[in-house]
């Protein structure tokens, strides 16, 4: 079975200028390439559909792919430890050539034939996975002392004191409310 992640584009490259749209939704890593990210980070299922909305524009020297990949994600929230779920859409500008000249060290590849998407889409949702996810804006998150999730509860722990400063608790400074005096 062909990988609906490669693309025929023979017709495309031999008659540039010309463009050719691609939509398609697939499996994010259907061969199990990528080790499951660690536990507090955020990932994408290898069995996730990803949808993906290209224009490949050829030129001569190479190939320009524009366009949007979005897919699911999971993760943990930063504060309170809760398993999130959200999606995410990348926006995609890059370019693809034959063989990779001095400048060209950040272009992906093709053949003559057909052009794989795979490592563009990948790298596409990976930089656009969330790196400190929360459940929403005004999460609270955890008390540090007792643990207790301060969006659903509230606690009475404070800070220890640090006995190296203990000293300044008693440090008291003039009135502020005589700083309308000039003197």
């Amino acid at each position: 079975m062909a990988s609906p992640y490669l693309a025929a584009i023979s017709q495309l490259v031999r008659n540039s200028p010309s463009t050719m749209a691609l939509s398609f939704e697939a499996p994010f890593d259907e061969a199990r390439e990528f080790e499951p990210r660690g536990r507090g980070e955020s990932d994408v299922a290898p069995d996730a559909s990803v949808v993906v909305n290209l224009k490949l524009e050829s030129f001569s020297g190479g190939l320009r792919a524009t366009g949007t990949v979005r897919a699911p994600w999971f993760g943990v929230c930063r504060r309170c430890s809760k398993p999130i779920e959200g999606h995410l859409e990348a926006k995609v500008d890059e370019r693809f050539v034959l063989e990779r000249g001095p400048e060209d060290d950040l272009a992906y590849l093709y053949t003559h034939d057909e052009v794989d998407l795979a490592p563009l889409v990948h790298d596409a949702i990976l930089l656009e996975l969330p790196l400190a996810p929360v459940c929403r804006e005004d999460c609270q998150g955890l008390c540090p002392y007792c643990g207790i999730d301060r969006n659903e509860a509230t606690c009475d722990c404070r800070a220890p004191v640090d006995a190296r400063w203990a000293t300044l608790d008693g440090l008291r400074f003039a009135d502020e409310s005589d700083e309308s005096n000039p003197e």
